[in-house]
C-alpha cells in the first residue's frame, strides 16, 4: 500500500468523561510518535444490524463525507447510468476551475459540484491525468479563501476525489499545511471536520512518508484527546468523529502499532463515555482494530520457550487451516475494565437517545466486545452453527458488487478502509472498485 498513498456534518455536543473531570485541554501537540515499521465524519451512529427493509439514505450529496449507515454502505452502487457526454462536460468544468477569471462564488460552487459528481460516478483518471498540477492549486485557492462554507467543502471533496482517482506522490506535500490551517483556524465546524477527512485521504493516497503518516495520526489524535479543544471546537462531535475515523484508516497502513497503541487506546476508551453515539462507535471500532493488529499469525520460527500460555489464541471453532495467533504486545493494559465497559454498552438501555441509536450501539459494541475477547473474530461475527456445514457462520459482513459477486469484510482493517473509501466515493464506490485499481488494491 505504500505506493498507493502518494467530509453535511451535523453539529452537536459531545463530552467525554475526561473532559468533564478537567478544566482545560492541551495547549499544544505532544511530541510525535516514533516511527515504526510498515506492515473514517459520520453524523449519525452506524448500524450493522439494520433491516434490509430500511430505506437507504441519499449518499449523492457532493459535500458529504458521511457513510450514514453501514447497511447503506453494504448495499452497493446506487448511482444512475450516464452517457459519454460527461467527458466533454468534465473537460469544460476543469478548464473553468483552472481559469477562475471573473468567476462568482455561486459559479465556482456549481462547477465544483459537477466536478465532484462526475468523478464520483465515473472513473475519470484519463480525463484528469496531467491536469493535477493545475487543479490542485485551484482547489487550494477556494480552501484557503473560505469565501463560503459550501465552496470550501466542495473544494476539499474535489481534492479528495482527485487524489483517489489519480494518486500522486506530490499532492500531500502541497495540501497538508493549507488543510491543517482550516482544521485549526476555520470558524466553520463543518469545514474543520471535512478538512480532517480530506487530510486523511491525501495522507493515504497523496504520497506521505511513513513518518508523515505517524505525525498526522498523532496530530488528529490530539483532536480526540482534547474533545475538539485542540482545534477550537470543544465538545463538537463532528471533528472528533472525523479524527477517530481517519486515525483508524491511516493506522491500517502501519504494520506495527506497538509504540502508539497504549496512548491511543486510553483516549479511545475515554471517548466511550461520550454523550454522542457516533463518537462512541468510532472510538469502539478503533479499539477493535488495535486488538486485531496486536496479534499476528504463529510461525514455525516462534519457539515455545518464548511464548506464554496466554499469548497464543487458537481458532475457537477448530477449523482446519486457520493459523494460531500470537500476541505481539498488549494493546491496552486494562482489558478487564474495558470488557466491562463494552459489555455495558452492548446491553445499553436508556431514554437519552433514540431507539435506533440504542440498537446501533448494542449491535456495534457486541461486535467490538467479541473482537476484544477473540481477535480472530471480525465485524458481525456470528457464533450460530450452519446446519449444512456444521461450522459457525463466522464474519458475515459482505459488500454486494452488483449481482455478480460479493466482497467479504471479515477483518476490522478492511472495514476501516471500506468506510474511508465510501466516505469519499459515496454511491460511486462500486464503480471505482471495479475500474479504479487504487481502490481495488486497497481492499484485497
Amino acid at each position: 500500500m505504500h505506493d498507493l498513498r502518494r467530509q453535511a456534518l451535523e453539529s452537536g455536543k459531545t463530552v467525554s468523561r475526561k473532559a468533564r473531570s478537567k478544566n482545560g485541554s492541551p495547549a499544544s501537540s505532544r511530541p510525535n510518535s516514533a516511527p515504526s515499521s510498515r506492515a473514517t465524519s459520520r453524523s449519525r451512529a452506524v448500524s450493522r444490524a439494520g433491516s434490509d427493509e430500511e430505506e437507504n439514505g441519499n449518499l449523492s450529496d457532493e459535500t458529504s463525507f458521511s457513510t450514514n449507515s453501514i447497511d447503506e454502505l453494504l448495499n452497493g452502487d446506487a448511482s444512475d447510468p450516464i452517457t459519454d457526454a460527461w467527458r466533454a462536460d468534465l473537460a469544460d468544468r476543469i478548464q473553468e476551475l483552472i481559469d477562475r477569471k471573473r468567476s462568482s462564488v455561486q459559479g465556482r460552487e456549481k462547477c465544483l459540484a459537477i466536478y465532484v459528481r462526475t468523478l464520483t460516478s465515473q472513473y475519470a483518471e484519463e480525463d484528469i491525468r496531467g491536469k493535477e498540477s493545475e487543479l490542485v492549486p485551484a482547489f487550494l485557492k477556494s480552501i484557503k479563501a473560505e469565501t463560503s462554507e459550501r465552496e470550501t467543502i466542495l473544494a476539499m471533496k474535489a481534492l479528495a476525489m482527485t487524489v483517489v482517482t489519480s494518486p500522486s506522490d506530490l499532492i500531500y506535500e502541497a495540501v497538508a499545511s493549507p488543510l491543517k490551517r482550516v482544521i485549526s483556524d476555520s470558524h466553520s465546524i463543518a469545514s474543520k471536520a471535512a478538512a480532517v477527512h480530506c487530510l486523511g485521504t491525501c495522507t493515504f493516497f497523496g504520497g506521505a512518508s511513513d513518518d508523515e503518516i505517524l505525525d498526522n495520526m498523532a496530530y488528529i489524535l490530539e483532536i480526540v484527546a482534547s474533545d475538539g479543544g485542540f482545534i477550537d471546537a470543544q465538545d463538537e462531535p463532528a471533528p472528533v468523529v472525523a479524527a477517530l475515523e481517519e486515525w483508524g484508516a491511516l493506522s491500517t497502513l502501519m504494520e506495527d502499532l506497538a509504540g502508539e497503541s497504549e496512548e491511543a487506546a486510553e483516549y479511545f476508551v475515554d471517548q466511550l463515555s461520550s454523550s454522542d453515539p457516533a463518537v462512541q462507535i468510532a472510538a469502539g471500532e478503533n479499539i477493535a482494530l488495535l486488538y486485531e493488529k496486536s496479534y499476528r499469525s504463529l510461525t514455525e520460527d516462534d519457539g515455545p520457550a518464548d511464548l506464554g500460555e496466554n499469548d497464543i489464541i487458537s481458532d475457537p471453532d477448530g477449523i482446519p487451516g486457520v493459523p494460531k495467533l500470537i500476541k505481539n504486545y498488549d494493546p491496552y493494559r486494562r482489558t478487564d475494565i474495558l470488557k466491562d465497559t463494552l459489555s455495558d454498552l452492548a446491553k445499553l438501555n436508556t431514554r437519552r437517545i433514540s431507539k435506533k441509536e440504542q440498537k446501533s450501539l448494542r449491535t456495534n459494541f457486541a461486535d467490538i466486545l467479541d473482537s476484544v475477547e477473540y481477535p480472530t473474530h471480525g465485524p458481525r461475527y456470528q457464533n450460530a452453527i450452519d446446519h449444512e456445514t456444521g461450522k459457525r457462520y463466522g464474519s458475515r459482513m459482505t459488500v454486494r458488487i452488483h449481482k455478480e459477486g460479493v466482497m467479504r469484510i471479515d477483518r476490522w482493517w478492511k472495514l476501516h478502509r471500506l468506510q474511508a473509501l465510501r466516505r469519499v466515493l459515496q454511491s460511486g464506490f462500486v464503480t471505482h472498485y471495479e475500474r479504479n485499481p487504487v481502490v481495488f488494491e486497497s481492499l484485497p
